[in-house]
């Protein structure tokens, strides 16, 4: 990346109008590895790789790096829709920090206000139509709990193929485990509205609970992303992602 006038690079990582990021800069509240910069002028090096960070900054106390492009993922929770302009329930973006709606990180793919698990985010449109194209059939595994127990008509109905209304043919999932005396691990790879529980339905049973585990080849690790959380994805995240073949 070529040198960035100061003020550029805040504007560019969503700290505000190209205006409110001198006025931070000249307000003193603006440091550049470790050192206090007023100069909004000042040319510094962003540094880093397409999903690498880059040069280190502090905006009002707060520690940042350059990115190139925003790619986040987020353990989202119940009760929150993957919306700018919710309607019934908070934003999934309320939990993500401000500079980053700012930048226009949107939802690859949404999940249901009531539906929890791996959510993918971005501000490169590329990135965007490559994870949330249906023609790709990317998989995406999600852990089902069902109203009734699990009977062996279910899963090889939901392997066979279903009719749902509105869909010219039977869908079928490209992958079902019987989990538990009422939970599934299902595959699909399509993300058509309200997929699994549609599908569920049609096949004589009724999603109570819904988890996205794995988008691709990337895993949700529970453990470390506890719920409402979010965090950047890292090189070998990606290339999780696209091994899943």
């Amino acid at each position: 990346m070529p040198p960035m006038q100061l003020e550029r690079l805040l504007h560019s990582q969503g700290f505000g109008s190209r205006k409110q990021c001198r006025a931070l800069i000249r307000a003193g509240l603006v440091s550049v590895a470790g050192e206090p910069c007023e100069n909004p002028f000042q040319e510094v090096e962003p540094g880093g790789g397409q999903d690498l960070p880059g040069l280190a900054f502090s905006v009002d106390g707060q520690a940042w790096h350059y990115r190139q492009r925003a790619c986040l993922m987020l353990h989202k929770p119940a009760g929150y829709e993957c919306s700018h302009l919710p309607t019934h329930h908070p934003s999934v973006f309320s939990l993500l920090p401000p500079e980053l709606k700012e930048r226009g990180v949107q939802c690859i793919g949404r999940l249901d206000q009531d539906t929890t698990g791996l959510l993918l985010l971005s501000d490169d449109g590329q990135f965007i139509h490559q994870w949330s194209s249906g023609k790709k059939r990317i998989p995406k595994r999600y852990r089902v709990t069902l109203k009734h127990a699990v009977e062996d008509s279910l899963v090889q109905a939901l392997l066979d193929g279903v009719q749902l209304h509105d869909e010219p043919a039977p869908i079928a999932a490209a992958a079902c485990e019987v989990t538990g005396s009422h939970t599934l691990a299902l595959t699909i790879c399509e993300g058509k509205y309200h997929q699994v529980k549609r599908m569920v339905a049609a096949a004589g049973n009724r999603v109570e609970a819904l988890q996205r585990e794995s988008v691709g080849g990337l895993v949700l690790d529970v453990a470390a992303l506890p719920e409402g959380q979010w965090r950047w994805l890292t090189p070998a995240d990606l290339q999780q992602l696209a091994d899943f073949g």
